[in-house]
């Protein structure tokens, strides 16, 4: 598609770094906006955020790093260009959260009801983010007959060029959206701090090993090519997810 949205001198401006700029500042308008209503410090969500923000990119490196090794050790250098693209979702959530639920533990926040402050714009960061790996090319489909096949022809493109493929990144785009809608709706109507959060992670990870079903591109797998990393990760956190539904909703019922 468009993996270079323009030039200025000779500094490229990357649609996947923009988008993700873009998803970020918006995240942070929606937070900052509800944490107001909530009556949670402005300070201690601003730091929250951007502890959020660095944690998760760097996790989504990191793992992305891991499951295509050998592409790193042949360009080194490479590590370094987040901006073309490369950051597993998983990763960056793993890290983010462990790393947030520890600075929530800190300075006493509540953690759940925080989360679920959270959770929403993290669903609309996904769709924005996801627009822009269709835009670099990115986390690409197998090939498809189907009408609604994308072809990638620009040599900047990180996809595979001159076939219809299936468009994995609208997939999951249009998948965070959905969420993002239904979390918004639940947030008026949850019965519990946390369900928001454990709602999004379970409603993710089903929806996400699907997807997977129809990416092409390498990213690793496990058991041979049973699961790929994603999948596999994917299982673990539907059932932590499910697990902790059942047992914070039966914790809000004793008090």
């Amino acid at each position: 598609m468009y993996p270079i949205l323009f030039r200025l001198g000779q500094f490229n401006f990357y649609a996947y770094g923009v988008l993700i700029a873009i998803a970020f500042i918006v995240g942070l308008i929606l937070v900052t906006l509800h944490a107001r209503k909530e009556g949670i410090p402005f300070e201690r969500v601003v730091d929250l955020f951007f502890t959020i923000l660095f944690s998760g990119i760097l996790g989504s490196r990191l793992l992305f790093i891991l499951v295509n090794l050998d592409l790193y050790r042949q360009n080194p250098l490479q590590i370094f260009r987040i901006g073309e693209g490369g950051l597993v979702f998983y990763g960056g959530l793993i890290l983010a959260v462990s790393v947030s639920f520890g600075y929530m533990k800190w300075h006493r926040l509540p953690v759940w009801k925080i989360a679920d402050l959270f959770t929403p714009p993290l669903a609309l960061g996904l769709f924005l983010t996801r627009i822009g790996c269709f835009l670099a090319g990115c986390c690409y489909g197998k090939e498809t007959f189907l009408p609604w096949g994308v072809i990638f022809k620009d040599p900047n493109s990180l996809a595979r060029l001159n076939v219809p493929l299936h468009p994995t990144q609208l997939y999951d785009a249009f998948n965070g959206l959905g969420i993002f809608l239904l979390l918004t709706w639940l947030s008026g109507r949850k019965a519990f701090h946390g369900q928001i959060f454990w709602s999004f992670l379970l409603l993710y990870s089903i929806t996400r090993f699907l997807i997977e079903v129809f990416r092409g591109d390498p990213r690793g797998f496990l058991f041979g090519d049973l699961l790929s990393t994603s999948q596999g990760i994917g299982i673990l956190v539907a059932i932590l997810s499910l697990f902790m539904l059942i047992y914070l909703k039966k914790g809000s019922n004793k008090d």
